[in-house]
């Protein structure tokens, strides 16, 4: 039985980095890059949601949800800080991932940054942010569910912090969508997010992966569409049939984040968490 709603808090949590292997999960170094594409898109990506929920608050006339979305913006915040300490550690692995964070940084900061857009432009906004987190509860739900990383032998501090991660985004996996259709709720925009969202994931999830595999002194290794076919059928990262079934069920108008994903399994991870129960969470 799923719980019922619970009150969304941050958990202040911290990771040492200091002995994780450039390849976290032995010999594998693109499902490696492929996951690691997370600590570079994240974290910008998060702060982004954080300033567009923050513009949204306003115009919330519901105070469960008013509650919901200020939980949320909390433990969006501890997500990008988290994925910032692991981001370093490419640094100390030789690998820069400056370049294609600062591109990041301009799209978001500057090419997103419109103070005139008013209502219309926040409700676009909100409608994307919804889409990605759908995508995202996916990919949570993904690492929640995946023995063939323990399989793997993936490093046990990067597992946890997915599997935290991952857990406080199946944990709010709604609001984002119920905060869209409180202020708008149309099928069309919610629809024509997606389909410029999931684009948008991709391009910039294959750049990454691209950039980090090309940047890695420690592999020749390049970057091929074919190998996320093969790194999905092991189970190493998420399957393309897999996301493309998740993505389509967004389409359905019955459609809702609860649908998706297991609280219940979300709400247990939390409480084992290395991580968080170190920070007494």
């Amino acid at each position: 039985m799923e719980p019922e709603k619970l009150a969304l808090r941050p958990r202040d949590v911290r990771f040492n980095w200091s002995a994780l292997p450039a390849h976290w999960i032995p010999g594998e170094p693109f499902a490696t890059h492929v996951l690691n594409v997370m600590h570079l898109l994240l974290p910008e990506g998060e702060r982004w949601f954080v300033e567009v929920f923050k513009e949204a608050l306003p115009l919330i006339t519901d105070e469960r949800l008013r509650e919901e979305v200020v939980g949320f913006i909390g433990q969006e915040a501890m997500h990008a800080s988290a994925h910032q300490g692991a981001q370093d550690h490419l640094v100390n692995h030789g690998i820069d991932p400056g370049p294609y964070v600062r591109q990041l940084e301009w799209f978001f900061r500057v090419r997103l940054n419109r103070p005139d857009g008013g209502r219309r432009w926040l409700v676009s906004r909100l409608a994307v942010i919804a889409a990605v987190e759908h995508m995202t509860a996916f990919l949570s739900q993904w690492v929640l569910d995946s023995p063939k990383l323990d399989e793997a032998k993936a490093d046990p501090t990067m597992l946890d912090l997915l599997r935290w991660h991952g857990a406080e985004e199946v944990e709010h996996r709604s609001v984002a969508f119920d905060l869209f259709m409180h202020i708008d709720g149309r099928f069309a925009n919610r629809a024509a997010a997606m389909a410029v969202a999931v684009p948008f994931l991709v391009w910039q999830w294959s750049r990454g992966v691209r950039y980090l595999m090309a940047s890695d002194p420690r592999t020749t290794q390049k970057a091929r569409w074919r190998d996320i076919v093969k790194a999905g059928r092991r189970g190493l990262v998420p399957s393309t049939p897999h996301l493309a079934r998740s993505t389509l069920r967004y389409f359905k108008r019955s459609y809702h984040p609860s649908q998706e994903g297991s609280t219940s399994q979300a709400v247990a991870y939390l409480a084992s968490s290395p991580a968080a129960l170190a920070a007494g969470q």
